[in-house]
């Protein structure tokens, strides 16, 4: 009986655990989407009798747009018509409105209506805006203009967003497949709901101060590992990079650094007094006169000083300065001269002319006038 009891108690904690695993594979079943499914669109049947209470969106639109609404207006009256909307454009208020109608059997298309004059009136063209009336597409404008408090600094990271000839920009559509306009203090993106998102994510970090190339290159990591059948209900984080944030500026420490004082509960004690200081001293109990006397002898004193220092400075001038101490160089001893080899060049010299050799002078022919003057 014993031995049963236990095979009892250790059987019946393993029957809950399967149990568990069991219903948890069931929920994530059900969870799960599978691929090419497609909800089925809300049509007349769905709803019959249409909408209790008439419901309507309004929107304000700058004076720069006024042009391209007025352009294409008929085509929007068109695209909201199909959804039984009706749309009112007001170029003296300078405003949109959709309105439901009794027609109107699709609750969520006034919704719709709306974020499509939303995106008109932000920039948006009208080949795209048109896409929100579709099932699967939605729309977030993210508003980034409070995010950054410096205006330079939001311009040079609203345009690192976008990229050089708007490539960065380009690059991030293709990856979330998603319409993304950058458009004042707002971004604009149109597409997939797992676009929106990832699109978000890049934006606000953007703002933040990260590149937008790491998220970039993060989301090319993610669409290679999705086409794995293998690697596609596992973990990404070891295949995903980690980009360390640097800050290069660091803060200047100053120079003089201020030390805190221990902390004491008693106040500081209050200067002395003109009166203290005298009582201190025994002025205070001294007559008038010798107070007048004291303070005479002390300013005789101090003008004693004072001229001291003023003969002082004068005597400056007179003082001699220190000469320099000459120090005389002894000249090398002169070596002996060989008086008899010069005597010999001498005699060399004499007898010999300077650049030709040596020859005889012709004979002198005196003529009868030169002895004559002679």
């Amino acid at each position: 009986m014993a031995t049963s009891a236990k095979a009892s108690g250790v059987r019946e904690p393993q029957n809950e655990t399967r149990f568990k695993r069991t219903e948890e594979a069931a929920v994530e079943e059900l969870l799960t989407v599978p691929d090419g499914w497609k909800e089925p669109g809300f049509t007349r049947e769905d709803n019959p009798r249409g909408l209790l209470e008439e419901s309507s969106f309004a929107t304000l639109f700058p004076k720069y747009r006024e042009a391209y609404l007025k352009e294409v207006w008929p085509l929007v009256e068109k695209a909201l018509g199909e959804s039984q909307i009706k749309a009112t454009l007001d170029l003296i208020e300078g405003s949109v409105t959709v309105s439901t109608t009794r027609k109107t059997f699709d609750p969520y298309a006034i919704v719709r209506g709306r974020d499509l004059i939303k995106l008109l009136a932000r920039s948006v063209p009208f080949e795209q805006a048109v896409r929100i009336l579709q099932d699967d597409v939605a729309c977030d404008i993210i508003k980034v203009g409070s995010s950054v408090r410096n205006r330079e600094r939001f311009v040079k990271r609203r345009q690192r967003l976008i990229g050089p000839k708007g490539s960065t920009l380009k690059a991030l559509e293709l990856l979330t497949n998603c319409y993304v306009l950058v458009q004042g203090n707002t971004v604009a993106a149109l597409g997939p709901f797992s676009g929106i998102k990832e699109v978000r994510k890049v934006v606000m970090d953007t703002m933040k101060n990260i590149h937008p190339i790491y998220n970039i290159k993060a989301l090319m990591i993610k669409q290679e590992l999705s086409r794995d059948s293998e690697l596609k209900n596992q973990s990404w984080e070891r295949f995903l990079p980690r980009f360390r944030q640097k800050n290069v500026s660091k803060r200047r420490e100053p120079q003089k650094k201020s030390k805190k004082k221990p902390y004491t509960p008693f106040p500081p004690q209050p200067p002395e007094s003109k009166v203290d200081k005298e009582l201190a001293s025994g002025e205070f109990f001294l007559q008038e006169t010798e107070k007048k006397r004291r303070k005479l002898q002390e300013v005789k004193e101090k003008q004693a000083e004072q001229l001291t220092k003023r003969q002082e400075e004068r005597k400056k001038a007179f003082i001699p300065p220190k000469e320099k101490v000459v120090v005389q160089k002894t000249l090398p001893t002169e070596e002996k001269l060989d008086i008899e080899a010069l005597k010999a060049k001498v005699k060399k010299a004499k007898t010999k002319k300077l650049g030709a050799p040596p020859t005889q002078a012709p004979p002198t022919i005196v003529t009868k006038k030169k002895k004559k003057k002679r």
